[in-house]
Order: C-alpha cells, then structure tokens, then sequence
C-alpha cells in the first residue's frame, strides 16, 4: 500500500497540472478582438494616469495578480470583498492591510464596462492591467493571453497558506512555485518585481536585525526607519530596490549581489555558492535576460488554473459576484 501511494502522489500532481495545461490553452491573446477591439487603449490610459499620480501604484497592480494567481489560480477571486456570509482573501495575513490598487481595478472595470458591458471578466482586466504597469515604469511589454472568467469563490485558508511568505528559506520558495507549475527559474525572475515597490518593516525587520548575510551599512540604514521592537513602526515603508525604487530594471539583481536585498527571502536568491546564484548573476548583467525570462514567468503564472468556457462567470462589479 505504501509504494502505490508513493506512485500515485506525482501521477495525481502531473493529472493536474496536465488539466491546468488543457485550459490555459484555451486563452488566446485575440479573444477580445471582435467582442471588446478598444480594451487595451481602455486599460492602458487608466492604468497610466494612476501610475502617473502616484508611482507604487504599479507595483501594488502586479502583486495583485500574483496573489490572485497563487491562490486558486489567476480567476480575480483576490477581489472579492467580505460580506456577513462571505469570507474572501482581502484579511488573510499575506494581504491584510497590505494589497493595494483595488480602486484601479475598479477604475479599469468601469471604463471598460462602458465600452462593452458584460464582456471583459475582472481576471483578465487585472492580467492586462499588470503588463500596463510593468510597461508604464520601463519594463517589458508581452501580448497577455486572455479568455479568463472569474470565481464565485475564494479561500482564506489558501491565501494563508499558498501565498509564499517573506521569512521562507530558498527551498521552501522553490516548492512553493513548483506547486504551481513554475519552475526555479520562473521563480528568480519574478522575483525581479521586486525591482519596485515598497514593504512595510514588519516585513524585513528580522532580516535586518537577525540575518548575517545582509551588507550593515545597508542594514543600519534601514534599522533607522525600522525599529527592533515589535509593533513599533511596523507599517513604515522602505523601498524593495534603494537605487531605482519606481523604475522596472534589473537593478534587484545588483542588490542581491552587494548583499541589499530587502527582504529575507529577496536575498535567499544569492549566497554567493547558492543553487541559484548564477542566474542571479545572469540577470544582474543582462537586462534583456531578465526581461525574456520575466515574460516567460509572467506567461506561465497567468496560465495557473483560469476558468475558462462555461465555468465561473463575467462579474459586472470585480468586487462582488453576480
């Protein structure tokens, strides 16, 4: 008995990641050509007017759709607000008082709602709106695939469970993308979001105060907005990347290199005879590596679980469910 449950845990783990294959490959980067043709422009010029009034809206849009997907797959069920008899993934630890951007998102709904009314699923909005937001501070541009439909569900338990948290060794931020069908290299270089944006102190205080491979001029200048004791100055914000916080570069990879990643697991990436040193060094030499690899991540983590066909629904408010 023992030996059939060792052969049947991988052969359950390809039967599903082998169905979340099939319907990734319904999406395609034309499915709203006829059904919705001014949608790009439409997300476009919301997503930059935001980003234009204040810079770390675009980092808040793509961590969006990285906890979204991480959860029950890319479906916008990180939207959904709590009600007395639904419980979303707004409150779990990993996003309590921390997500931000839903207002964009909102914005982007309404917008295209005006356009074309019951078409466009809160999945797919929020996948475009990502790209817009990595375009608008210098990053790449990749054609999205698109045909997502969104949950009527989501789960708190996942969010605190699946979402990988700052303090994880490089191991267990390995299996935790290998969960869902990313590969270590996904890993480093969606990492690399971390080019901008910014963290709270509770999120890097015990590596800044506990971790020895961190640079301590680094360290010291960080303690200075980040006290020791514990809820003291917990939500004071400090940039993930010091040198270009609102700029989308590989300049994250140098940080790692000097030993100035901010949080924890940012400097997992790079011990100097680490696993996964050299592609590190790779993407701190090379922009255009980086940002091939970062496309290629980006594409595979939109391909996590989408509904697509009958499944799911088009919410009118992203929100809410029908």
């Amino acid at each position: 008995m023992a030996s059939s449950s060792k052969v049947f845990a991988p052969l359950a783990l390809f039967l599903l990641l082998l169905l979340g294959s099939s319907t990734a490959a319904e999406l395609s980067t034309s499915f709203y050509s006829s059904s919705c043709p001014g949608l790009f422009s439409t997300i476009k010029s919301v997503v930059r007017s935001a980003i234009s009034k204040e810079k770390r809206l675009g980092a808040s849009i793509l961590r969006l759709f990285f906890h979204d997907c991480f959860v029950l797959g890319c479906d916008a069920s990180v939207l959904l607000d709590d009600t007395p008899t639904f419980r979303g993934e707004k409150t779990a630890k990993p996003n309590n008082n921390s997500l931000r951007g839903f207002q964009v998102i909102d914005q982007i709904k309404n917008a295209v709602e005006k356009a074309c009314p019951g078409v466009v699923s809160c999945a797919d909005i929020l996948a475009v709106a990502s790209r817009d937001s990595v375009v608008t501070l210098g990053g790449p541009f990749w054609d999205v695939k698109l045909g997502r439909r969104d949950s009527r569900k989501a789960s708190f338990s996942k969010a605190n469970k699946d979402i990988p948290s700052p303090t994880l060794s490089l191991s267990k931020l390995i299996s935790k993308f290998s969960a869902k069908g990313l590969s270590t290299k996904d890993m480093v270089a969606l990492s690399g979001a971390h080019t901008i944006g910014q963290a709270r102190c509770t999120s890097f205080r015990s590596h800044i105060y506990n971790d020895t491979n961190v640079d301590a001029s680094f360290a010291k200048t960080r303690r200075s907005d980040c006290p020791r004791a514990t809820s003291s100055g917990d939500n004071n914000l400090a940039p993930l990347d010091l040198r270009t916080p609102t700029r989308f570069d590989n300049s994250y990879y140098n940080n790692l290199i000097n030993f100035e990643g901010l949080l924890h697991t940012d400097q997992q990436l790079y011990n100097i005879s680490g696993s996964v040193s050299s592609v590190v060094k790779a993407y701190s030499g090379s922009t255009n590596t980086f940002f091939s690899d970062f496309v290629s991540g980006m594409i595979n983590m939109g391909d996590i679980r989408p509904l697509t066909g009958s499944k799911g629904e088009i919410r009118r408010n992203c929100r809410k469910t029908n």
